[in-house]
């Protein structure tokens, strides 16, 4: 069985996302059969443009094919056009239009996939609202597997998506609100789908006491990692701890780790640590009381299942309703849907160090059930073999 995973983009150091989560798999499935990753030239996710070479090259085994971008986003033509579609009537070209002006549009990409079907048992495409997805599946539908890693914005309800998710051969889904969404949206429940999610591989040792000693950490620290955007709740987490911290006077500080494109406040007891190596990243979760997850739209978060995977509970935006609805199946943290509840759950989790390891435990428990390799692992295989649900 010859697998073809196809993605925006693709390498060692893009580190988070749909991206990230492909490669992940792609990796796992090498185990099963032969493996290739077919994706463009890009490394930059505003514009686009080339950065890699085009052709061929190995990463971790596993051989990709790249191919060049035909144009880089013009950002503030695509703002403009996407401003259109969503506020006015329009017409499925307009779209189509809105589409090539996201990118990464490469015709070179779909093209290599139309002459080279033959070669392929199945072609997983990876994030549903890229051109290589759209595309891509519309080329070969009886051989295609969606990942569409969907959140719960405004571009989902656009009719060339909606179109889209009626075509492929099976779905797999990262969550049962990602499921429930795009079949609501699309009326595609005829066609099989399993949710099924991402895996993470632990590190063989953490340590809270290395990261504390590395970085000069002393006192109880709540932790944020991924990229830090007003597009994932970090605004509104940096005004309701700021806060937090005039009316209660607590001394616990948080801690950021990530690539930013947002302002860090200028407080003692916000630390910016900026992009740090998997080891570190593990460090802290194990010396947190807490990961705080302030995102709007998400359609698994891997950094939660890695919380839970080291037994520490969550703090989650309630407006998500992923994060709520792992909260409430993992029972293995809280929500907030605005500051006062904020606040107050905040208060009691830091409070109650007894309340915090009940919690993990039952995260961990969580992660163990539905989220160890050997499970995704299975569950793919069912899927590409016709047997999943």
């Amino acid at each position: 069985m010859t697998l073809a995973f196809v993605v925006q983009r693709y390498g060692l150091d893009i580190n988070g996302g749909a991206e990230l989560h492909c490669r992940w798999v792609a990796e796992h499935m090498r185990a099963h059969g032969p493996v290739e990753v077919l994706t463009t030239c890009a490394h930059d996710y505003i514009t686009w443009a080339d950065h890699y070479a085009p052709g061929t090259e190995t990463i971790n085994d596993i051989l990709v094919r790249r191919f060049r971008v035909s144009r880089p986003r013009d950002v503030l033509e695509f703002s403009r056009i996407q401003a259109r579609i969503l506020t006015t009537e329009h017409k499925l070209e307009d779209e189509i239009a809105w589409l090539e002006a996201e990118g990464p549009t490469s015709p070179e990409l779909i093209a290599y996939i139309r002459e080279h079907e033959a070669d392929y048992d199945h072609f997983l495409f990876f994030s549903y609202r890229y051109y290589q997805s759209y595309w891509g599946v519309r080329t070969v539908p009886r051989k295609s597997i969606l990942v569409p890693t969907a959140e719960h914005d405004p571009v989902i309800h656009l009719k060339l998506f909606k179109d889209l998710f009626r075509l492929p051969r099976a779905f797999i889904y990262n969550s049962e609100e990602e499921r429930d969404m795009i079949q609501t949206l699309s009326g595609n429940r005829d066609i099989p789908g399993m949710v099924v999610g991402v895996g993470t591989v632990l590190p063989a040792e953490h340590s809270a006491e290395r990261f504390r000693a590395k970085h000069g950490m002393s006192g109880p620290f709540i932790l944020y990692l991924g990229r830090i955007d007003a597009n994932k709740g970090c605004a509104h987490l940096f005004d309701y701890f700021l806060q937090f911290k005039r009316d209660t006077n607590s001394p616990v500080k948080l801690v950021l780790i990530g690539a930013t494109v947002l302002p860090i406040p200028d407080h003692p007891d916000v630390r910016y640590l900026g992009f740090l190596p998997e080891q570190d990243k593990f460090d802290a979760l194990e010396g947190a009381e807490l990961l705080v997850m302030p995102s709007f739209y998400e359609s698994l978060s891997m950094v939660t299942l890695e919380a839970w995977a080291l037994g520490r509970p969550v703090l989650a935006n309630a407006h998500c309703d992923v994060l709520k609805g792992q909260c409430r199946r993992s029972n293995a943290g809280l929500t907030y849907a605005n500051y006062s509840e904020f606040r107050d759950a905040l208060d009691l989790l830091l409070g109650a160090p007894r309340l915090r390891e009940a919690l993990g435990r039952n995260g961990r428990a969580y992660f163990q059930a539905r989220y160890t390799w050997d499970i995704i692992e299975r569950k793919y295989l069912a899927v590409l073999n016709g047997t999943g649900a």
